[in-house]
């Protein structure tokens, strides 16, 4: 089932360019983008059933002009009076360039230069969750999977099922650019919650992509095993702190990938010198195993898109071929100032924010290993199977990254031994160089957000196949 760019951004189309036009008279270069997102998110646990709208939603306007070098950015919510729009943005406008950073002064830039362009994308999905009577099927589907967690044991005492949908529409328009997109993602999880005497532990379950409501039976599929490992961890130990050999799930894989090396190669860092990765590029950063991708046109998932929020259309980067680090992640704005190509990785959280270099889907590519040689290649080491949270430091390379549980490997083989929870820290290059095994699977999760330091929000993928390699763990 195809899904329709939104009404209110159709019928906005020739406002945009009515400002375009307007302004052009007076800048050398203007954009206009157009977002209508909308979504619900569902919650089910033991006690309640809560529906309320996604934190997703948005509707408005942000224009871009240039002049001079200089860029000026405006975001409004209507556009009904283009005349009115473009008095206002010259009025209120602001200025959204570089400063040098020995005497402050504002640097002036070149101005984008685009190629004529006409284009729209629609999405698919099987089920869609904006259609009439959506809600109670939703809601009918997800008690059904709370009472399949709660009957797997008596220890579970609560367990909370969350189904969100977002509906995203956005138009791109500039003298030379018509461009149009529109596609629905969908997240889920399953947290599960089990106590034994005086211990209460949890485990959750993820689940995320370009999807509708179809999403809710891979939720179903998973849940009794997601309530059974609950137990598990119920009964889990703390790890004795060393250097181990570890296999890295998919997921926490994708966790290194995005927080230990992504975040360090979005090149507005490199604006700010801010980022490490500026001393390795061409240089080897990784085993010759690793071979690392982010782009919207990557895959398919949560953070495709046709376009981005700069009207650059989504492209496949490659950051590391074969342990060397050959690219970078680029928004429009930090291209020009270090003059190179942008990668289609220009993100705002709302058309009320500023766009950055933002990963998109950001994984390892897949290998010619079995898991079931990697996990003999090991006399003693851990699998590693949830992340919990992780933390960048694009400056210097050091890593942290909270896993929720392990299980231990023990003369090649996989016990039921877990340990929970665990922590991974190192120095970025020392772990991509260690690893020596990439499995033959691979997966991508998106059910979360990464945030810009601590704030600017944006909905991202990561991932790739199973990893060996060796990390310190405590």
């Amino acid at each position: 089932m195809k899904i329709e760019l939104s009404n209110f951004l159709d019928s906005s189309c020739s406002k945009m360019k009515e400002i375009v036009s307007i302004l052009k008279k007076n800048f050398d270069y203007v954009s206009v983008l157009g977002t209508d997102c909308h979504g619900k998110q569902y919650r089910v646990n033991k006690k309640s059933t809560g529906v309320a709208d996604s934190r997703w939603n948005e509707r408005g306007f942000v224009i871009r002009a240039a002049k001079d070098g200089f860029y000026y950015e405006f975001s409004t919510d209507s556009i009904t009076d283009t005349v009115q729009v473009a008095d206002d943005f010259s009025k209120n406008s602001v200025k959204a360039a570089f400063f040098e950073t020995e005497n402050f002064k504002v640097k002036r830039l070149p101005i984008i230069e685009e190629e004529m362009l006409q284009a729209d994308f629609r999405g698919e999905v099987l089920l869609n969750p904006d259609e009439c009577n959506a809600s109670q099927k939703i809601l009918d589907s997800m008690n059904n999977i709370k009472n399949k967690i709660v009957a797997v044991s008596e220890k579970i005492i609560n367990c909370e099922v969350v189904y969100e949908h977002v509906n995203v529409s956005k138009i791109f328009v500039s003298d030379k650019k018509t461009l149009s997109q529109s596609y629905i993602w969908s997240q889920g999880y399953l947290f599960v919650y089990a106590t034994e005497e005086d211990s209460i532990k949890y485990n959750y379950d993820t689940f995320s992509g370009l999807s509708g409501m179809e999403l809710l039976k891979d939720m179903e599929n998973r849940c009794e095993d997601t309530a059974h490992t609950a137990l598990k961890i119920l009964q889990s130990e703390r790890i004795k702190p060393g250097e181990y050999e570890v296999l890295c799930s998919p997921e926490v894989a994708g966790l290194i990938a995005h927080e230990a090396f992504g975040h360090g190669v979005e090149m507005d860092m490199y604006v700010k010198n801010r980022a490490k990765s500026v001393e390795y590029m061409n240089k080897e950063i990784a085993s010759p195993l690793v071979t690392m991708h982010d782009g919207a046109a990557s895959v398919k998932h949560v953070s495709s898109y046709f376009f981005d929020d700069e009207g650059v259309l989504a492209q496949d980067t490659v950051i590391i071929k074969d342990g060397i680090l050959i690219n970078g992640l680029c928004d429009q704005v930090s291209a020009l100032e270090l003059g190179v190509v942008p990668t289609g990785n220009g993100k705002r959280e709302s058309f009320r924010r500023k766009a950055y270099t933002r990963m998109t889907n950001t994984f390892f590519s897949k290998g010619k290993d079995k898991f079931e040689d990697m996990v003999k290649s090991i006399k003693h080491g851990y699998y590693l199977e949830k992340e919990e949270s992780g933390m960048e430091d694009p400056k210097n390379w050091g890593i942290q990254c909270v896993v929720l549980y392990a299980r231990e490997i023990k003369n090649g083989r996989l016990t039921d031994n877990y340990v929970s929870p665990v922590i991974m820290t190192g120095f970025v290059p020392d772990l991509l160089k260690s690893i020596s095994m990439v499995s033959d699977d691979f997966a991508l999760s998106g059910s979360g957000a990464c945030g810009k330091g601590y704030k600017e929000f944006v909905k991202v993928s990561c991932g790739g196949p199973c990893i060996k390699a060796r990390a310190k763990l405590g």
